[in-house]
């Protein structure tokens, strides 16, 4: 620490926290520890009776702590994202537009591995809308080494730790299988449920097929939505392993190279993903299992806003589900804030 006049103090790093009273009106503090001071703090110093003042005095290669948070917040940003001014040494990143949040994991864990600084984010592989806060960066000491600070570029590589990958309007063509509803012994029940998750992004259902549990059938379904320009197909019922279930064969036949068929996610087991080559556009085809229809989250609420955003899964990807894949069916449901899906 040194002292120096508040007069001379200017753009030099507060050692404690300046305690300002306002009898029978406030009692805390003016200025935080690691404030720098500006030429407009002097007149309110002298106010409080602040004639002089401790300050860290400022040496080459040494960082405060809002110089090396600021590092920090630009090897997480991209250019979908904003971030707000330092306060007590901690930036905040929100996003700048809706889409999906995707978060270099490895590269993430370098940089927190270093010691004296962090970046907390919330999960990736989510959707996040515009204003929602996704990370905070900071120092744990007041000052820093700036040759840790390049250590900490050097550990994040070239592109930024987070990213967010925007939605684009989908065309989705809807095909419910099942001769139960085909001959109207029941209600479809699979469309609504569809088309109300479809609505939580920007999609437009061009048509749904009803029909019965005939292989052919389907496979003219699914190449007759592509035709019609269906950026996506979802296929819904028979998609158990009972022989009147005929939904995944025809999947296959329809000539989709299949992902997976299975998914260790509960509920949507049953999940099968493939996709469709037509020219340059890969079209998602996806059968769901019957729990799509009455629980609250399953399966496709994980997959859909990834491959929403143009992703195309593997069986890696699916496969990573199995950590955090259980759903508990909570009373009161508060996905995505809850564990499911997140590993």
């Amino acid at each position: 620490m040194k002292l120096i006049k508040t007069e001379d103090a200017v753009g030099h790093v507060l050692c404690q926290d300046i305690t300002q009273i306002i009898p029978g009106k406030y009692k805390g503090p003016a200025f935080k520890k690691g404030h720098i001071v500006k030429e407009e703090d002097i007149p309110v110093l002298l106010s409080i009776g602040k004639e002089n003042l401790y300050i860290w005095e400022k040496s080459e290669g040494i960082l405060h702590e809002d110089e090396a948070a600021a590092i920090l917040r630009d090897i997480c940003m991209d250019e979908n994202m904003t971030a707000g001014e330092p306060s007590e040494g901690k930036i905040e990143i929100r996003a700048a537009i809706d889409g999906l949040l995707k978060i270099d994991r490895e590269h993430l864990f370098a940089v927190n591995s270093l010691g004296e600084m962090m970046i907390a984010t919330v999960h990736g592989n989510f959707p996040v809308k515009k204003g929602e806060k996704l990370a905070g960066t900071r120092i744990i000491p007041l000052v820093i080494e700036e040759e840790k600070m390049e250590k900490a570029r050097e550990a994040a590589g070239d592109k930024p730790i987070l990213k967010i990958i925007p939605f684009h309007h989908v065309k989705v063509g809807i095909i419910t299988t099942g001769s139960e509803v085909f001959k109207g012994r029941i209600e479809d029940a699979f469309g609504p449920a569809i088309r109300k998750k479809l609505a939580e992004y920007d999609t437009e259902v061009i048509g749904q097929k009803i029909l019965d549990d005939n292989q052919a059938d389907i496979v003219s379904a699914i190449h007759d939505f592509i035709n019609e320009g269906a950026d996506m197909v979802i296929c819904t019922g028979g998609m158990s392993v009972d022989p009147d279930d005929r939904t995944p064969g025809a999947i296959k036949a329809s000539g989709a190279r299949v992902v997976s068929y299975g998914a260790p996610v509960l509920p949507g087991a049953m999940f099968l993903l493939s996709y469709y080559e037509k020219g340059e556009k890969t079209i998602p085809v996806m059968g769901l299992p019957g729990c799509v229809m009455y629980a609250k989250r399953t399966i496709f609420d994980l997959v859909l806003p990834r491959v929403l955003a143009g992703e195309i899964l593997t069986e890696a990807d699916l496969a990573r589900f199995g950590e955090g894949g259980l759903c508990l069916n909570c009373e009161v449901c508060t996905f995505p804030k809850c564990g499911f899906g997140k590993c």
